[in-house]
């Protein structure tokens, strides 16, 4: 496996490659995994060097446990 990049998420272990370019002011995104808070520390992270507004929410989809983020700006 290849190394994680700067924007590459894994909260659980398991890296997880997010198309940021195609990642619009007003779309989400929903990361299913189990620890929740490094996602949110690795979102605000990859945000803050994207200079990205965005929000996150933990939630249950579709039977998963998970985050969702949202790009404001």
């Amino acid at each position: 496996m290849k190394p994680l990049r700067l924007d590459d998420l894994d909260p659980d272990g398991v890296k997880i490659i997010i198309k940021w370019d195609k990642f619009v002011v007003g779309a989400s995104v929903f990361i299913p995994c189990i620890n929740t808070e490094k996602a949110k520390k690795q979102l605000k992270r990859v945000a803050s060097l994207k200079q990205y507004q965005i929000s996150i929410q933990i939630r249950i989809e579709n039977g998963m446990w998970g985050v969702r983020t949202w790009r404001h700006l």
